[in-house]
């Protein structure tokens, strides 16, 4: 017998996406502030990108600390508060990162802004490892993929907005003039982010939305918290031996890569024999998910990170390689594309009928694509090569139609686009190449809410461990990139071929589409069957 679906709280979602707006919105500001800290602290490359490992960093170390915590308290720490009290406290965790940057910026200090930074990102943990599965719980499960991918698009939209703001406070101008740029710039910014954190916090506790939690008994995870510590301490083992040895930086990165998928397998197979103490990894859909998030963060950021290097490279797409003030617009489209694909994935959410679903499908990422134009034209970027790029967003389309709006059919059909995609940029030159990489980004877009949502998919009071399990995975973020970076700097492979690396990594996200699916339905479960129903 088929259950009905639960509608979906449509105010309280609308309330929950500003969240995902700013985590947008201070997530791109990391692009504009790396080179001023570079400049203002004269950093050298290496140096100045530490900046986005303190980022990624704090999502693991948020999401353990929250785990690790729960499990010594024996009880969910996150579920006794709610969900909506998570996100709050996450808000004002930022809030304090936030003003943290003011006085570090003011003492001249790099590591204390390094710690700011890790702050205001470890607020921005706890509040994705409460919100990630409130979104999915204001409605269907079957249609959560929907919520988050909605959710998505606003957060694109912050990263969209972002630099251009951002830029405003640092450099005095959109147009992105190079003025001075000062501590008091930085202060103004930082307060003002630090109010409108605050505004936020205090509108979420005031709001109506429902807490998010429930009285299910918790189990302790005894075994899932050694497998976890002992990733943690492995990845801090090599970081110290990378500062104390000559070891090549590309060997201490493959270790790390290969010692976190080795030790989610192994506690894969080892809750499989005996599931007692595994807590929430005692479910093969949450390992496949786990690695499906460190990859796929991974690849998106890596795709972004060493483009503006491979732009630079003389006879790629142009005889002497792009200058630095020409790059902008292709990074820009790429993260563009990410809005584009949610964005459109958004229409889903809406109670319309089919046929207009439909040419929604159509119309919107094309106005988005405008908007994403319109950014870049502000900027003053010249956008008559960029107008091509519209064949991709009808490929793309056409993999999202495929999909049909199921959660494992859609991230099989955007893996295996996206790799032949990264072969294409790899194989080819000039701008067809350029083409194929961005569109990295449009099948990324929606990504995120289909391992998501079939990641926590069947765990019922494990769903928010098993989201902190998944926000730790951001971890990806700050492992691939620098892979591919050192693999690009081996003269016998260069930056352009390094990108057989994200082929890779996309290659492996479509095997993982396959086992969870099949997971799910030795379970009983095939959300892609549910959502097939309608909504």
């Amino acid at each position: 017998m088929t259950q009905p679906k639960q509608p979906t709280n449509t105010s309280a979602l609308a309330t929950l996406v500003i969240v995902f707006f700013f985590w947008g919105f201070i997530a791109a500001s990391n692009s504009i502030l790396i080179p001023f800290c570079k400049t203002h602290f004269q950093l050298n490359q290496f140096q100045s990108q530490l900046i986005g490992s303190a980022f990624y960093g704090a999502y693991f170390i948020g999401s353990l600390i929250l785990f690790i915590a729960s499990n010594v308290l024996g009880y969910d720490i996150l579920n006794k508060i709610g969900y909506k009290k998570g996100i709050i406290y996450g808000l004002w965790i930022s809030v304090a990162g936030a003003l943290l940057i003011i006085p570090s910026a003011n003492a001249n200090s790099f590591p204390a802004l390094l710690a700011s930074f890790f702050v205001v990102a470890l607020g921005f943990s706890l509040q994705q490892t409460s919100a990630q599965p409130f979104a999915i719980s204001l409605g269907d499960a079957s249609t959560g993929a929907h919520r988050l991918n909605l959710a998505g698009g606003v957060n694109s939209l912050g990263t969209t907005l972002g630099p251009i703001i951002v830029s405003f406070f640092l450099f005095g101008s959109i147009g992105g003039e190079q003025t001075e740029v000062t501590v008091t710039n930085i202060n103004v910014l930082y307060l003002i982010v630090a109010g409108v954190f605050a505004l936020v916090a205090l509108f979420f506790a005031f709001s109506k939305l429902p807490d998010g939690k429930n009285d299910e008994k918790f189990e302790k995870a005894n075994k899932a918290a050694a497998s976890l510590t002992i990733m943690t301490l492995l990845i801090g083992a090599i970081i110290i031996v990378g500062q104390l040895t000559e070891v090549p930086k590309l060997t201490l990165l493959f270790i790390s890569m290969i010692s976190v998928v080795g030790i989610l397998f192994y506690s894969n197979a080892s809750a499989i024999k005996n599931n007692a103490g595994w807590g929430a990894m005692k479910y093969q859909q949450l390992i496949y998910g786990m690695l499906g998030i460190f990859v796929y963060v991974g690849v998106e950021v890596t795709i972004d990170n060493n483009f503006g290097a491979l732009l630079k490279t003389r006879g790629y797409l142009t005889e002497m390689g792009l200058d630095e003030s020409m790059i902008s617009k292709y990074i820009s489209l790429y993260w563009g594309s990410l809005m584009i694909g949610r964005w459109t994935g958004a229409v889903s959410v809406f109670n319309v009928s089919a046929t207009t679903r439909r040419i929604l499908t159509v119309v919107v990422p094309f106005i988005a694509f405008l908007v994403v134009l319109g950014v870049n034209s502000m900027y003053g970027s010249d956008i008559s090569d960029l107008w091509g790029y519209g064949v991709c967003i009808i490929i793309a389309l056409i993999a999202f139609f495929y999909g049909q709006e199921k959660p494992a059919k859609t991230l099989l059909a955007v893996s295996i686009l996206a790799t032949i995609a990264m072969l294409v940029g790899v194989f080819a030159n000039g701008i067809v190449s350029v083409y194929a990489l961005m569109a990295g980004g449009l099948c990324c877009s929606v990504m995120w809410p289909c391992i998501f949502s079939l990641g926590v998919g069947g765990l019922g009071k494990y769903t928010s461990q098993g989201s902190a399990f998944l926000i730790m995975m951001i971890l990806g973020g700050a492992i691939i990139p620098p892979l591919q970076g050192a693999i690009g700097d081996l003269e016998s492979v260069g930056m352009h071929r390094s990108y057989l690396l994200a082929a890779g990594c996309f290659a492996f996200l479509g095997f993982l589409a396959i086992k969870m699916k099949k997971v799910l339905q030795s379970q009983g479960l095939d959300f892609d069957a549910q959502v097939s129903g309608g909504h």
